[in-house]
């Protein structure tokens, strides 16, 4: 669970802003996203090999870019 402490010298902005990155560095929007509609399995698994694919394609534009 994300907590900031809020200084004396920090405006509300601020303090906001600290919150949101924590919770971004932890996922927790994500996570809500993912929990907020039911997935068939199917799906999910079919998302995980497209996200597996797209990795594996990065992956090897690296390796060619930087060969060169």
């Amino acid at each position: 669970m994300p907590s900031v402490k809020v200084r004396e010298s920090d405006s509300f902005e601020n303090a906001l802003k600290r919150f949101k990155k924590q919770c971004e560095r932890e996922g927790i929007l994500s996570e809500i996203k993912k929990r907020e509609h039911y997935e068939k399995p199917s799906v999910k698994k079919k998302k995980k090999a497209l996200a597996a694919r797209k990795k594996a394609l990065k992956l090897r534009k690296m390796r060619f870019t930087s060969e060169r």
